[in-house]
């Protein structure tokens, strides 16, 4: 194994199953507040807390690529966890990207968020223009601040920036969005919709998302891209797959006057530069239940 990459919120979701999926073919050099029980041993951890401000020399001198990861969790937390939240989702960004440009990495990968787009009408293409307010909040408006000081970095390395739409799978955050319909459904507890059938969106698969992230590890140059699922569902319609594999019926909380919105991911250019995804919702979400 020749090729060096370093993984920044290694422990996480994501995290974890890039990790498996490239330890056979990389040198790995995980990052993460904590050591997770991954089952490879060749794997060097680094315990570094990125709320905080860090010493980059425990890094690897030398480095081929740098997926970044990280997130903050306080994403529902502003004003109290501001500063958290930039330092993570945005400072260390910067950090890493100059630590890239003097290591001589030749691609960064940023795990950015389909939420930059706001709800729009209809799929959102990478090629819309995204304007610079407060709008879709802070935590969002950190993911897309880091996106523009990453694309200064594309002369010095490749830059891909992947915007995930409602990543979910196994081991996830029961308090994230499609683990928690799960628990509310298998509770009886009513699902609210805004709208008759509620938010629109075309959640990926934690398999598709790090498929695609191996595959932008190969790109060149700089590059926006969707990560999305193959299936556009309503709540209303990603509730009633749950239920049928629960063998129960959910129940909501219709709220008929508001608008249920959209956030669904063109995924023409991840087909075209990374892959197909090709787990369907009624089936990845078996991982939750």
């Amino acid at each position: 194994m020749g090729k060096t990459v370093i993984i920044t919120g290694a422990s996480g979701l994501i995290g974890r199953h890039l990790v498996k999926e490239l330890a056979d073919t990389w040198n790995i050099h995980a990052v993460s507040r904590k050591k997770h029980a991954i089952n490879k041993t060749d794997i060097s951890w680094h315990c570094i807390d990125l709320e905080q401000d860090f010493d980059d020399g425990s890094l690897p001198k030398r480095a081929d690529a740098i997926v970044y990861l990280a997130q903050s969790d306080y994403f529902r937390d502003f004003p109290d966890k501001a500063i958290n939240i930039f330092s993570v989702n945005t400072f260390q960004v910067l950090k890493a990207l100059d630590f890239a440009r003097r290591t001589g990495v030749k691609s960064f990968i940023y795990a950015s968020s389909g939420g930059v787009y706001g709800f729009p009408e209809n799929s959102v293409e990478e090629s819309i223009t995204i304007p610079a307010s407060g709008n879709i909040g802070f935590y969002l408006s950190s993911k897309l601040c880091s996106e523009m000081l990453a694309e200064n970095y594309a002369p010095y390395m490749n830059i891909v920036l992947l915007r995930f739409f409602f990543v979910y799978g196994k081991g996830q955050k029961r308090s994230m969005l499609i683990p928690r319909l799960v628990d509310s459904i298998r509770d009886g507890k009513a699902v609210r919709l805004q709208g008759n059938d509620g938010l629109h969106i075309n959640p990926v698969h934690v398999s598709d998302a790090v498929r695609a992230i191996s595959h932008a590890l190969k790109l060149k140059g700089c590059h926006r891209l969707n990560v999305a699922g193959p299936d556009a569902l309503s709540l209303r319609e990603l509730c009633e797959i749950i239920g049928e594999k629960l063998n129960t019926t959910p129940t909501f909380e219709v709220n008929p006057s508001a608008e249920s919105g959209n956030l669904i991911g063109d995924i023409k250019k991840m087909k075209s530069l990374l892959v197909d995804p090709v787990v369907h919702f009624e089936d990845g979400v078996q991982d939750l239940l």
